[in-house]
């Protein structure tokens, strides 16, 4: 047997025995520190939101400066911080989670450009456990097609549309969730996890030490556990104080609360290969009434466009156009006025009467999904008070491409996300007490 194919088979080994019990770490909203109001949460919620979803269209590359920079792979910036630590001695490693991508990579020394961070910059010589990985192996091979020599270490080049990067090579580590402080859960460690080890890194941090890819591509997380499926569950958002839980693996298991059912779905396979997470959104229901959306408007469609894709990076739920139409305008009818905004695709406001300074009674809104699963999203799921503007918002916009459910929506919903059978299965859940 090869070198290579032994130690692969010693990695996965020791992945799989020690993913026995599963895995547990804790999300961070990437502005739980920095103190803003709900008004200035909000504001700031839109703009990463738009980011996002440019990121997310057909044909978006990444424009990076050097001409032989290597493979170029598309991904967005993320909205939660994952808690974790990396190395053997451990080195916090705070990372955006990303369901969105594959990769994941952190700063290391030495460094060529790194953005500031508040904990040590990981460095590879000092950790026992770190590996690099030549060019040449399978794992390099997913994300660079370019000949090399048998000596040669992998590359990789990793850019956001916001005008952040990442470079450096991929090795191997030991990635440690949870803690070992007295009254929390006890830290469980995976080792020889491939990641991105960066020398040369800018842009906008988001307060993160790098990026955890949670897609359904082999790179990911995931994947590379071994585990088959894992959770998460988001609280409050504008209480950014919260920790919301993300599971892997046997503790990745939903429960009923308050009488509510567990509700399933298939995962779909984009065509063109996408690693995002596929739902089939099959109508659209406001209070009793299944709002006039005709069939096959979400529809995943040959060239990998339309369907819907379950996001924990976009903040706001977005609709293909036709829908987002229809649900904004039943949402106008029902607090009797056009939206300020009724022309564009962004979230629709609209004024609220004098001296009203919260959301009126409104419907819950159901997304029906394939196999009979839906999901209700209460008032405050879908809507919010914009305080600094008098209005009434509808926290849904529109899209000419793709529909994507946003974390907004998904408040108080535990999610798992189960890539073995290929499922994604929910429940309302109060997530501040999982």
């Amino acid at each position: 047997m090869a070198p290579l194919q032994a130690l692969s088979l010693l990695l996965l080994a020791s992945l799989a025995s020690s993913a026995a019990s599963g895995y547990r770490s804790t999300l961070t909203h990437i502005d739980s520190k920095l103190g803003f109001t709900k008004a200035q949460l909000m504001r700031r919620a839109v703009h990463r939101s738009r980011l996002r979803a440019a990121s997310m269209l057909p044909g978006y590359s990444t424009t990076l400066s050097s001409s032989n920079a290597g493979p170029r792979l598309r991904s967005g910036q993320a909205e939660y911080l994952m808690e974790l630590a990396i190395g053997t001695p451990p080195v916090p490693f705070v990372a955006l989670a990303d369901t969105g991508s594959d990769l994941t990579w952190t700063q290391c020394q030495p460094c060529k450009l790194c953005f500031p961070q508040d904990t040590p910059v990981y460095d590879p010589t000092t950790s026992s456990s770190f590996s690099p990985v030549p060019c040449s192996s399978a794992t390099c091979l997913s994300i660079w097609s370019r000949n090399c020599t048998p000596t040669a270490l992998c590359r990789y080049r990793y850019g956001y549309e916001d005008g952040a990067y990442s470079a450096g090579g991929l090795g191997t580590e030991t990635i440690t969730f949870g803690s070992s402080a007295p009254g929390e859960a006890p830290a469980a460690s995976a080792g020889g996890v491939a990641f991105g080890c960066g020398t040369d890194n800018g842009g906008d941090s988001y307060n993160s030490t790098g990026t955890v890819g949670l897609g359904r591509g082999s790179l990911s997380l995931v994947a590379q556990l071994g585990v088959g499926k894992f959770s998460y569950c988001l609280t409050d958002f504008f209480n950014t104080s919260l920790g919301s839980p993300v599971l892997f693996g046997s503790l990745a298991e939903l429960a009923a609360s308050g009488g509510a059912a567990v509700q399933s779905t298939p995962l779909v396979q984009n065509p063109q290969g996408r690693s995002w997470y596929y739902v089939s959104l099959e109508g659209i229901s406001l209070g009793d009434a299944l709002l006039p959306i005709p069939n096959q408007t979400f529809a995943l469609q040959a060239d990998g466009t339309g369907g819907m894709i379950v996001d924990s990076g976009t903040i706001f739920t977005v609709l293909v156009e036709s829908a987002f139409r229809v649900v904004a305008n039943h949402v106008a009818e029902l607090l009797g006025q056009p939206a300020i905004n009724a022309t564009s695709l962004d979230n629709p406001c609209f004024p609220a009467p004098a001296g009203e300074r919260q959301l009126p009674a409104m419907p819950d809104m159901v997304l029906h999904f394939a196999g009979g699963a839906d999901m209700t999203l209460h008032r405050d799921n879908y809507m919010s008070f914009d305080e600094e503007d008098s209005s009434f918002c509808l926290n849904i916009g529109g899209t000419t491409w793709t529909s994507i459910l946003g974390n907004f929506q998904q408040q108080n919903i535990q999610m798992l996300f189960d890539i073995t059978v290929g499922q994604m299965s929910f429940v309302p859940t109060d997530c501040s007490k999982l």
